[in-house]
């Protein structure tokens, strides 16, 4: 093969064939999909089926922590985790732009494969389609997932009640910093990581709780900001975030306070946030702790009867501010 893409790897013949079964079959294989249909044909256990679809167009696609192909994976993941479901299977579909390197395309597929191997999720079908030059910028990545969710869960904001905890599982804006510091040059005394992972762990952790565990939501693109006020809009009701009870690290206080940005507002890819109910909540504490990327989880609020719909913060001050949704864009191209 030539070491880079070339608009015939496109054509849906011989070089197609070889693109595929080179850098994609060769490192995905399954029983799934390597029936090599058109669709995948999946056994899915008892419950309801949780789905989800996400799309990846991240600048620079190689970054401290993880590249495009694993924030791939577990964008979709933590999304069905969010829902309550157990991820098996996903699709990927992927542009990819004429003159793209093929080693950096068997990078981006291995971590795809050692991500998804983690979970313990399959890759089952996919579709590849190749741009011209200056029509994409060098690849861009979908990934649709389907999990099973057990009858005894329903993690919606309809199931959030006044008096309940809000968690967040870790530092949040790691992954927001981390790229932006990649792609403005820019250098910390203590270098940024992104927090990508999988938080497939999270969610298991979390099964022995049923009806204390209200809703959970990823707080990617926006912040944890932005999920907290679509729960507030969701549930009509109010939440009351303490600023000192954040969970932010020295790094990213220190960024952001030199740059005049947020945390809030920065996105993550590895972090969940929980809404919970009073009466078990140090055990469903202990336990999040124990769950991998979950060491840094802390209680950060409560959910208020008032004001409804909106989301108040506490200042280290005593102080209580309204924190809106993001306007415009804070920080492009994250995810």
């Amino acid at each position: 093969m030539n070491s880079r893409v070339l608009m015939a790897h496109g054509s849906g013949g011989l070089m197609s064939q070889q693109l595929v079964d080179e850098v994609f079959r060769s490192i995905w294989s399954n029983q799934y999909l390597d029936a090599a249909l058109d669709g995948a044909q999946m056994i899915l256990p008892p419950g309801k089926v949780a789905m989800s679809t996400d799309s990846f167009v991240i600048t620079p696609i190689f970054f401290p922590g993880g590249d495009i192909g694993k924030l791939s994976i577990c964008g979709t993941v933590n999304d069905l985790v969010a829902c309550g479901a157990k991820p098996m299977y996903l699709s990927v579909g992927l542009i990819i732009e004429e003159g793209f390197l093929l080693s950096d395309l068997k990078k981006i597929a291995d971590s795809m494969a050692q991500t998804a191997a983690e979970v313990g999720i399959q890759i089952v079908t996919g579709d590849t389609k190749v741009v011209e030059r200056g029509s994409a910028d060098g690849i861009f990545i979908n990934t649709t997932g389907i999990g099973v969710i057990s009858e005894a869960i329903d993690y919606t904001p309809r199931q959030i009640k006044v008096g309940d905890y809000i968690i967040a599982t870790g530092n949040i804006g790691d992954h927001g910093l981390a790229i932006l510091a990649q792609r403005e040059g820019l250098q910390f005394s203590t270098p940024v990581v992104s927090d990508c992972a999988p938080l497939y762990k999270l969610g298991e952790s979390l099964l022995g709780f049923p009806g204390e565990v209200r809703c959970m939501r990823d707080p990617t693109r926006g912040g944890m900001a932005t999920v907290l006020n679509e729960l507030a809009q969701q549930s009509a009701l109010g939440m009351m975030v303490k600023e000192s009870s954040i969970p932010v690290s020295s790094v990213v206080k220190g960024a952001c306070d030199m740059l005049g940005m947020d945390p809030m507002y920065m996105a993550n890819e590895g972090k969940m946030i929980v809404i919970v109910g009073p009466k078990r909540i140090d055990e469903i504490m202990e336990e999040l702790k124990k769950a991998p990327y979950c060491q840094n989880a802390a209680v950060v609020g409560r959910v208020a009867a008032e004001p409804a719909g909106m989301v108040l913060v506490e200042t280290e001050l005593g102080a209580q501010r309204i924190m809106g949704m993001l306007e415009g864009e804070h920080l492009p191209r994250i995810c």
